[in-house]
């Protein structure tokens, strides 16, 4: 199918080509590239907050998403979509990079995006999610942010999710410590807190373990922290792998690479009872920004100490969780 001439969107100082424009990225929702573009660009503020300066790796999805598209894995190499750790080949001079060095020893030069016009770039390569690390370039050892993934097991509804974040909030406020959380635009919610960069990405594992079994205890009939899926036996999984080191999960307004484009969402604690995962989507959010702005704009502002809860982890005689 012919495709129409490519634009040049100028974002900030920059003008970032956009190829392809009409090329259909979400086909049941008549949505193009350029479309997936003015999205980020209606968020830029938001996606911009949570990817500063932070190692990010790119999901690629350069052909759109379509049924039976598949995601290269690293045993087939092959695949309609893919992940990108290291810096693409041609990439403007002005796309900063975070090096790196993984827990197999190898090491990449992987984005770190500086301003807004490195997401649009991304966005014109096919980029729907940004999965950032938990760090900043300045300091690629110690995380600053705490992100704690509430995972639904099969056929578990957000509704069952939602409790257990409320549970989250109330056993942070006791210990001083504040969360703001997201809907991941699938079934599951995260709850990121902010943290002084001095433990390791170790202690920040073990700190959400401890937070996972206080969980647990305290909802027993919804919370468990037990690794091995096929023995898990509650519908909400608090997953404290994803504080390992090269484990991400998904930023705040990437976009979900399924039909409907929903979208993750930065939410405030008052609504978080009443919000639903598909009220959030490519085509909704732009009019929810304008209106009520980032609701995580604040994350940053104070950043906490991990010592409460690395001492209730003392007290439980928690080990820090084996490497996955």
């Amino acid at each position: 199918m012919a495709t129409t001439a490519a634009e040049e969107i100028r974002v900030g100082e920059r003008l970032v080509r956009v190829s392809s424009p009409d090329k259909p990225y979400f086909p049941e929702r008549g949505l193009t590239k350029l479309d997936v573009v003015r999205y980020f660009l209606s968020v830029g503020d938001g996606i911009l907050r949570a990817l500063r300066d932070r190692p990010t790796m790119l999901e690629r999805w350069p052909r759109g998403v379509f049924e039976g598209a598949k995601v290269a894995t690293r045993q087939t190499n092959r695949g309609d979509a893919f992940y990108q750790k290291r810096l693409p080949a041609g990439a403007p001079d002005w796309v900063r990079t975070a090096h790196l060095t993984f827990p197999s020893g190898r090491t990449a030069d992987e984005v770190a995006p500086s301003e807004l016009a490195v997401v649009i770039w991304a966005a014109n390569l096919g980029t729907l999610r940004f999965h950032p690390w938990p760090v900043s370039a300045a300091d690629v050892e110690h995380p600053d942010q705490l992100r704690i993934d509430l995972d639904p097991m099969p056929g578990v509804g957000f509704d069952q999710v939602v409790p257990v974040a409320q549970e989250v909030r109330a056993f942070l406020d006791e210990l001083g410590l504040v969360g703001y959380p997201k809907t991941t635009g699938g079934r599951g919610l995260h709850v990121y807190l902010s943290i002084e960069p001095r433990w390791s990405f170790g202690q920040c594992r073990r700190a959400v373990l401890a937070l996972g079994r206080e969980m647990q205890r305290r909802r027993p009939d919804l919370v468990t922290t037990t690794w091995w899926r096929e023995q898990r036996d509650r519908p909400v999984f608090v997953d404290y792998n994803q504080m390992a080191r090269d484990h991400t999960v998904t930023s705040a307004y990437s976009i979900r690479p399924t039909p409907a484009a929903l979208v993750s969402a930065p939410v405030d604690w008052a609504e978080l009872d009443d919000v639903r995962p598909e009220d959030f989507d490519v085509v909704s959010m732009p009019a929810r920004f304008a209106e009520r702005g980032d609701p995580h704009a604040g994350l940053d502002e104070r950043r906490f100490s991990l010592e409460p809860l690395l001492e209730l982890a003392d007290r439980e005689g928690l080990a820090a969780p084996p490497e996955r």
